[in-house]
């Protein structure tokens, strides 16, 4: 059953019984096995988003995608498995044996209660070695007399100490810290502030939640993915008082439908309303207490979480498992490569900060200026947004009793005030809080039904805000993973010789000469994507199962067409 020192990744195709059981049954066997990996990964097709067991060493994954037979789900994982188990509802077709044998890990256990010739064959055909078919079950291992070449996208199994150097300790990095200590690695967390979360994640709050389009696209796919995660995640975070925040639900306004037309986009998509479903204007109004014009989309799990808890909570797990450490007041200048392969992070003065054999670049506005010497640059945009914070004893003011955007947004903080806003300006790099930006948050807040003053009377209302700045996409999905390699990238170009017409051929900065990714580009949401994108990065970084699909770990690939310039000018 082993697969590797770091992990055993078991494909449970069974399905009908209670997960947790089969969980528990899993569990039981791998810690019997002398041979075991330090942690044991379940890839299975039901049961809950998460089930965990003895903490990080043992996690339940549900393979990505959410509906269509076993080869349909199949198509979009991607992952390196040591044990597959089948039961009698699985039909082993051809398609299934050859996406086994893309998946199947050298030396990878099968067991299927199938014993009928065909069975035999087709895994025969499919690099595996019938080693019994007897006592009703076929048992196989994975031992392909040929493997193909892996494309330059894919890291290898990571060799030697299993350490990163993490930049920033914002959302991006401090979840990515978090993502890695799940997987055994330690990180060190670098920043130019003092303490986490002291810039645009040091907001009071911000939203948390899905999105909603007809036909479903990758945007929705992914923070549907995301906000669902971020929901199990925070909500024993706040019911323990570490995180601020209110997960009862959401109302996105939207005056572009009605009833009628949302019911229809919503059959066509075929999402059950546990997620998402159409309000009409009363019960908008019930939800949130305000006066609001219109209907809209209600999202159950959501809501909204201050930033910097989020933050500090997600650090503080892996530190507190002894696996991050953070290093403040620590501003990188440039990134160098050691004669031993490992990245150093320097100073303005060239001195030596911090040293690994990797490092994640989740400082925002400063990855492209990092990334320069060795890699492509990324399609990020700096966009400015100034935030209105009301106290509780503004005249006038209506507190919404759920967070709400349509025109801007509102929610109402645990000590009463209201925080909205936000503009948006792209390339703008005025730090100082501006009154015209007071004025457009407050018109907007009004239009939201949160009661205010006049216009006349809102120039001397005590206002407060913050500054911050979004790195932004041009298709608003993050982009995670390892950027692409300029210089073995002009090589291949010139020589001819070497494919790079898909994203799995373009050469990469990972790998074992390699050790670089990036986690970026979160832009206004940045508390909905930031865990799933930090499980992204682990997977890229660590060789573990990918926790979404194949297609959107795609779309945020750095060496996509929207995200780089790997195809470009730029290279």
């Amino acid at each position: 059953m082993s697969a590797g020192r770091e992990r055993q990744v078991v494909l449970d195709l069974r399905t009908g019984t209670d997960p947790a059981a089969r969980l528990a049954q899993l569990h039981a066997t791998w810690r019997a096995d002398p041979l075991r990996g330090e942690r044991l990964i379940v890839l299975a097709l039901d049961g809950p988003d998460s089930l965990d067991r003895d903490g990080a060493q043992v996690q339940w994954m549900r393979v990505p995608g959410e509906s269509g037979d076993v080869e349909q789900r199949l198509r979009g994982l991607q992952a390196q498995v040591g044990r597959f188990l089948l039961d009698a509802r699985v039909t082993l077709t051809p398609d299934l044996l050859r996406r086994l044998n893309r998946l199947a890990a050298p030396g990878a256990t099968l067991v299927t209660p199938r014993t009928d010739a065909s069975v035999r064959d087709g895994l025969a055909r499919n690099g595996f070695v019938v080693d019994a078919a007897e006592s009703g079950s076929t048992q196989a291992r994975f031992a392909p007399r040929f493997t193909l070449p892996q494309p330059a996208a894919f890291r290898p199994p990571h060799q030697g100490p299993r350490e990163a150097l993490v930049l920033g300790a914002g959302l991006a990095g401090c979840a990515a810290a978090w993502a890695l200590a799940r997987q055994g690695w330690s990180t060190t967390v670098l920043d130019r502030q003092a303490a986490p979360a002291q810039e645009t994640s040091g907001n009071p709050g911000g939203l948390m939640h899905g999105t909603f389009n007809a036909p479903d696209s990758l945007h929705a796919r992914w923070f549907r993915a995301a906000s669902l995660l971020t929901a199990r995640l925070a909500r024993p975070a706040i019911a323990s008082g570490a995180v601020a925040g209110d997960l009862r639900g959401f109302v996105r306004l939207e005056d572009r439908l009605d009833a009628t037309q949302a019911a229809a986009q919503l059959a066509r998509v075929g999402l059950p309303d546990t997620y998402v479903r159409w309000v009409t204007a009363a019960e908008a109004r019930h939800h949130t207490g305000l006066d609001v014009p219109t209907g809209g989309w209600f999202y159950a799990d959501a809501g909204w979480l201050s930033p910097g808890d989020w933050c500090r909570w997600l650090l503080a797990q892996a530190v507190s498992a002894g696996l991050a450490r953070f290093q403040g007041q620590t501003e990188v200048a440039a990134l160098r490569r050691s004669p031993s392969g490992e990245w150093q992070a320097l100073d303005h003065q060239g001195q030596l900060l911090a040293q690994a054999p990797v490092v994640v670049l989740a400082n925002a506005g400063a990855v492209n200026r990092l990334l320069a010497p060795h890699a492509a640059a990324l399609r990020l945009q700096a966009v400015r947004g100034q935030t209105t914070l009301l106290p509780a004893d503004t005249p006038g003011l209506c507190p919404p009793r759920m967070a709400l955007s349509g025109q801007g947004y509102g929610l109402t903080l645990p000590d009463g005030r209201v925080l909205t806003g936000a503009t948006s300006q792209a390339e703008d790099l005025d730090g100082s809080v501006r009154l015209a930006d007071h004025q457009h948050n407050l018109a907007r807040a009004a239009q939201l039904g949160i009661c205010l003053p006049d216009m006349a009377a809102r120039e001397t209302m005590a206002t407060a805000g913050r500054v911050g700045w979004r790195a932004t996409t041009p298709d608003r999905l993050p982009v995670i993973g390892p950027p692409v390699d300029r210089t073995a990238f002009d090589a291949a170009r010139q020589s001819g010789r070497t494919r790079l017409d898909g994203l799995r051929h373009v050469p990469r900065c990972h790998g074992a000469s390699h050790g670089l990714f990036v986690h970026a580009g979160l832009g206004s949401r940045g508390i909905t994507s930031a865990a799933l994108g930090a499980q992204v990065l682990a997977a890229w970084v660590t060789g573990a199962p990918f926790p979404v699909e194949a297609a959107l770990r795609d779309a945020l690939d750095p060496a996509g067409e929207k995200k780089g310039d790997s195809r470009g000018a730029a290279l």
